[in-house]
């Protein structure tokens, strides 16, 4: 039978998953409101393909999985749920400790710096690369999590993307932001927002040169480019501003539409000509 899980270790699981690791949902139980049911405290500790710990029965448990996996699959905030399976009733309280969303800037120019701070203060992640040793630096980047310097060949090797990563192509030269978009593209994983700097001429022509080479539509769709709000933004912090709000429209769901154009509250009490 599989042992119960301590305090010490579920807290451990949490801190992994919070500092970059696997997401995972724990599952503690409340209460118990009828014969047979969990004592308060017991835990399980939930990953999408394994799990840790027991509430003392197989059916009990199976019926902690499913709501715990149900939490990781859409994300939800920590909520109590009631179980009630086989007779037996008890609250338990679901908590998803989901890894920090990511934020890849490939590039460590003008507009990097910035967005590096940026992203920092949004809760991200950040990992910056550049083939320039002198650019991609810890002085240049001190709130970025990670600095690297990959061959520009291969920029993302050993780099995990996901749904949890955003990235920002913003290198020192089309060239280096095509390849790196060709790259992402052609690979399965799907990553929350691929964005890349550049005119709308040099834009039309990637994106025809990437639909001459077989790249899915709706991959290309969904990729940001030109990068950013139109904020008419000319210096490189203005630059990072517009990037980082269309990230987290992006990420939040919203539409960039002005609040004041969309609850038109003025128009409800300005009379016309007034």
């Amino acid at each position: 039978m599989t042992e119960r899980l301590t305090l010490a270790r579920a807290l451990e699981h949490a801190r992994a998953a919070l500092d970059g690791g696997e997401a995972m949902a724990s599952v503690t139980v409340l209460s118990g409101g009828s014969p047979g049911a969990p004592a308060p405290g017991e835990r399980l500790c939930v990953w999408a393909h394994r799990h840790e710990g027991t509430l003392g029965a197989p059916n009990l448990d199976a019926a902690a999985l499913r709501i715990a996996r149900g939490a990781l699959a859409h994300g939800t905030r920590p909520l109590p749920h009631e179980i009630a399976e086989d007779g037996v009733r008890f609250a338990v309280y679901v908590e998803p400790h989901l890894p920090p969303p990511e934020l890849v800037i490939l590039g460590a120019g003008h507009v990097a710096r910035p967005l590096c701070r940026l992203g920092a203060m949004l809760g991200f992640r950040v990992l910056v690369l550049d083939d320039r040793p002198e650019f991609a630096t810890r002085e240049r980047f001190p709130e970025a999590d990670e600095v690297r310097v990959p061959d520009f060949s291969d920029p993302f090797r050993d780099l995990r993307i996901g749904g949890g990563t955003y990235l920002v192509l913003v290198t020192r030269g089309h060239k280096y932001d095509f390849e790196a978009l060709r790259d992402v593209l052609r690979r399965p994983e799907r990553p929350a927002y691929v964005g890349m700097i550049g005119s709308r001429r040099r834009t039309r022509a990637a994106l025809e040169s990437l639909v001459r080479e077989g790249i899915d539509d709706e991959r290309l769709r969904a990729v940001h480019a030109p990068i950013g709000l139109d904020l008419r933004g000319e210096t490189p912090d203005e630059i990072a501003v517009s990037i980082a709000a269309e990230i987290v429209m992006v990420r939040r769901g919203g539409t960039g539409q002005p609040l004041r154009d969309r609850e038109r509250v003025a128009e409800r009490w300005i009379r016309p000509g007034g």
